[in-house]
């Protein structure tokens, strides 16, 4: 019998947190969830550890802030996943900087997988401001990993069909829109659509594999390799309604941010990477890199045209 790692998930109720550990449940591993003893006064959070720990994954709740604690969670394990917020308005990326120093003095962790699960913070060193501090820490994150040469996998799931395909990438929309829908530049950069459920399985299949071992891996179902004026294509045809469709251009988009909040800024700034300079697919994967449908092709993705029917 393959004996499955033991696996420590950090924010383990949030939006891609809860799907890891179903995942890593659903795939045998003993599953630990690592959470903060605020969440305790929230009973839907509660409610989510209780239904985990009906599925046989351990809780344990501690605040990395208290390093003797956290090191303690981490000598029960072999593997450590964090899923912090890296948004806008729950930005935790450099709380990792105090689980890699409790890695450090725990000594026994095989593989980290930091909180990414987005596009590449490496290849995007020009990203425009203030979204850029997304990316910014998420490399001051890896920096730290590299120096203090803990076993990792750095996972880059590009976009969650759920916060982009769903409301056909327009702001602020989960929902398909039902009249007109707004295309940003040319609509015809390729951008990388992925069911948040497929992600966390793929993250899930990287940590027993040494072919993922200090490596990148690339979820890109090749299927889903899609311009948003192809996913506005899809849902017309799957809907049978024609939208108006109002295209604005580079120049105009980079325009619109004056004026626009802090939050609005950063949002502009993310969808300007995805949707104009497509900055999910405009590069090769190199040497140091994997691509996830490729290494686990017994895992069969859910394509843009399924996962929309939902909406229907």
């Amino acid at each position: 019998m393959v004996k499955r790692s033991r696996v420590l998930i950090v924010g383990g109720t949030g939006f891609i947190g809860k799907r890891i550990v179903k995942a890593s449940i659903g795939l045998g591993h003993p599953t630990f969830i690592m959470f903060r003893p605020e969440l305790v006064s929230d009973i839907d959070k509660v409610q989510m550890l209780l239904s985990f720990k009906q599925l046989g994954a351990k809780l344990v709740e501690a605040s990395l802030d208290d390093q003797e604690r956290v090191v303690d969670a981490l000598k029960q394990v072999d593997v450590v996943i964090s899923a912090l917020s890296g948004g806008i308005l729950r930005h935790h990326i450099l709380e990792q900087l105090k689980l890699v120093e409790a890695i450090k003095v725990a000594g026994n962790i095989k593989r980290f997988l930091p909180s990414e699960f987005g596009m590449d913070p490496d290849h995007l060193v020009h990203a425009l401001e203030p979204g850029n501090i997304t990316f910014s820490d998420k490399r001051k994150v890896r920096r730290a990993i590299e120096a203090a040469a803990i076993p990792h996998t750095y996972v880059s799931a590009n976009m969650f069909a759920g916060f982009f395909a769903g409301g056909l990438a327009q702001f602020g929309r989960m929902m398909p829109p039902s009249h007109e829908v707004l295309i940003y530049g040319d609509g015809n950069a390729k951008g990388i659509w992925v069911d948040e459920e497929d992600a966390a399985t793929y993250a899930i299949k990287t940590i027993d594999d040494p072919r993922t071992l200090n490596k990148t891996v690339y979820i890109r179902p090749p299927l889903n390799i899609l311009s948003q004026k192809e996913v506005v294509e899809i849902w017309e045809r799957l809907s049978g309604k024609s939208l108006k469709k109002t295209y604005v251009s580079a120049e105009e988009y980079l325009a619109s941010m004056k004026g626009k909040s802090h939050v609005e800024k950063y949002a502009i700034s993310h969808y300007y990477h995805m949707f104009i300079r497509g900055d999910m697919y405009n590069f090769e994967i190199g040497a140091n890199g994997r691509e996830a449908t490729q290494l686990y092709p017994e895992v069969h993705y859910t394509r843009v045209d399924s996962y929309m029917q939902r909406y229907l």
